[in-house]
């Protein structure tokens, strides 16, 4: 099992030109959270891991919070995976 004091940002699979990608990245700044961003295209472990996680697909976006992984989420539902996951990244965890 994955310690939450070791994680320190969302794990962010995105490539260039996706729509969905920036809405959620816009989303998830605006709410405060810590993003690593991995562009599929530049990395093929990056595009790897997406794959295993979304049935053979290179679907982005797609999340990864420790052991949890979404495949293009809605910014609620990263929310509760960090509670779950990892709540010191929450802007209101004190």
């Amino acid at each position: 099992m994955t310690d939450p004091s070791t994680i320190d940002a969302v794990e962010f699979y995105w490539r260039p030109g996706c729509p969905f990608c920036s809405m959620l990245e816009r989303s998830l700044n605006r709410a405060g959270l810590p993003l690593r961003k991995h562009n599929i295209w530049d990395d093929p472990a990056d595009a790897a891991f997406v794959r295993s996680v979304a049935g053979g697909n290179e679907t982005v976006p797609t999340v990864r919070i420790g052991p949890e992984s979404m495949v293009n989420p809605a910014p609620a539902e990263v929310v509760e995976a960090l509670r779950r996951n990892a709540p010191h990244l929450l802007p209101n965890a004190g």
